[in-house]
């Protein structure tokens, strides 16, 4: 089954975590292109050791991850398209066994567009930021809306919809899974690992950056695909624009009396998401920690909005936000 699946990762300065994910596809026996997008961590070298077909971006136009896994999937034209294509991100490894179950469904199902699987987190302990990650990554199995960068698909259906949409930094896995959507196929997981994911994540600026590309993917996506992302962009609305604005407005009347009460509507929001974590199986302590981290990143969600309508209203062009 494996020689019917091509599998394109995609990298940028991912350095041992890239070689992890090539090593764990050495006897996968499917095909494997990595694309890299301007790496100068050695990234390259270790591609090179690996035995991996490599392709190099040109740093002429702006690096996205759509982008890298469109030329991923050409690359692998060049020697006949095999029938499923599975893409991965280069700092995850595939678990052993996956490429043939997400084939088999696939195979057995027609009404199944994607396929994808559960992402775990190598060191979801490490940092409350990893097991925030790994609380991301662990949603119920079956039919769902849309599924992150690891997925697998028929290449003949991949082609049909013209791939992944370059221009967008983010959130086009959820672009690519609406149109497939929009033709009558449904995005599938499978109740089952499929990468294990390191995120390695120690500092608070990192977790901002993400949350701002986070948010610039709610505007953008949520912009091409009305409906999608909206209880998202109401909630950055609401929590991290107008609160902080009519707080600070509020001030010039009430004094710090309109930042306490902010404060303390935010108070509340903290501790009802910490009870439905904790209603999940959460520690004390982490439902706490994920709980501030959520209600804390409608900040940067709001800023990675309020890029996105600066960028189009400037006519800018739309660029990569990394957080490592």
């Amino acid at each position: 089954m494996t020689a019917r699946i091509g599998v394109v990762v995609i990298g940028r300065n991912e350095g041992a975590r890239l070689g992890a994910c090539l090593a764990s596809l050495e006897n996968s026996g499917a095909r494997v292109v990595y694309v890299d997008s301007g790496s100068t961590d050695g990234s390259l070298d270790i591609a090179r050791a690996a035995g991996a077909r490599i392709i190099e971006l040109d740093a002429g136009a702006p690096f996205t991850a759509a982008r890298a896994r469109n030329a991923g999937f050409e690359a692998l034209r060049e020697a006949g398209l095999p029938e499923f294509v599975q893409f991965v991100d280069g700092d995850c490894t595939l678990e052993p066994g996956w490429l043939e179950a997400g084939a088999s469904a696939l195979a057995a199902d027609p009404g199944i567009g994607i396929v994808t699987g559960w992402r775990s987190e190598i060191a979801p302990d490490a940092t409350l930021y990893n097991a925030m990650a790994e609380w991301e990554w662990h949603r119920p199995a079956g039919d769902i809306p849309a599924c992150g960068g690891d997925m697998m698909l028929r290449t003949e259906l991949f082609e049909r919809i013209g791939g992944f949409d370059g221009a967008i930094i983010c959130s086009e896995d959820e672009d690519l899974c609406l149109r497939v959507r929009s033709l009558g196929l449904r995005v599938h997981r499978l109740p089952q690992v499929m990468t294990r994911h390191d995120i390695a994540m120690t500092r608070v600026g990192q977790w901002w950056r993400r949350a701002v590309r986070a948010g610039h993917g709610f505007a953008e996506v949520g912009d091409r695909h009305p409906g999608h992302f909206t209880a998202e962009r109401r909630r950055v609305r609401l929590w991290g624009m107008a609160l902080p604005a009519v707080a600070l407005a509020g001030m010039i009347a009430w004094g710090t009396a309109a930042l306490l009460f902010a404060t303390a509507l935010m108070a509340v929001s903290w501790g009802r998401s910490a009870l439905r974590l904790r209603r999940t199986g959460q520690p004390l302590r982490r439902a706490l920690g994920l709980a501030g981290l959520l209600v804390l990143s409608k900040f940067p969600n709001a800023q990675g909005m309020l890029t996105y309508r600066l960028r189009r209203l400037r006519k800018h062009e739309m660029r990569l936000i990394e957080y490592r």
